[in-house]
């Protein structure tokens, strides 16, 4: 089986102010099953931070860009079977949950949420990550 890499890109040119050179990914399709690299309050195609000091900016990004990510994957939000958010601060947690349940509503994936001391850059508040499947009927 060969896996289909969604918008490869080098942590050279995305984090240029970071001593980094990683060859990654924004998705990853393996069979009917859609691996979606966390995702933030971040433009893709500018790789510019949205939302500075707005977590629920930042949120929105962040689901709007994982839902372009599923439908370049042939996927879609209805087909998240796993979604997991980070946040810096659990004061954070009802916003974010909020915009969360807006994408999602009549999803029903699981769900993991974590408190961690930061992100990859400071002004990023919020990350999500997800799982996805491609339906038979549409890979």
């Amino acid at each position: 089986m060969i896996h289909k890499r969604i918008r490869p890109f080098n942590t050279k040119e995305t984090y240029p102010e970071q001593n980094l050179n990683n060859d990654l990914c924004q998705a990853v399709v393996a069979g009917n099953i859609v691996f979606v690299r966390g995702q933030i309050g971040q433009d893709l195609e500018t790789r510019e931070s949205v939302g500075i000091g707005d977590v629920t900016a930042q949120a929105e990004k962040a689901m709007s860009n994982i839902k372009m990510l599923l439908e370049e994957s042939g996927s879609c939000l209805e087909h998240i079977c796993k979604i997991v958010i980070y946040i810096i601060d659990p004061r954070y947690r009802e916003a974010v949950y909020q915009v969360v349940g807006k994408w999602l509503k009549g999803v029903y994936p699981v769900s993991t949420g974590l408190v961690v001391s930061a992100l990859a850059r400071p002004e990023w508040l919020v990350e999500i990550d997800v799982t996805a499947v491609i339906p038979e009927e549409r890979s």
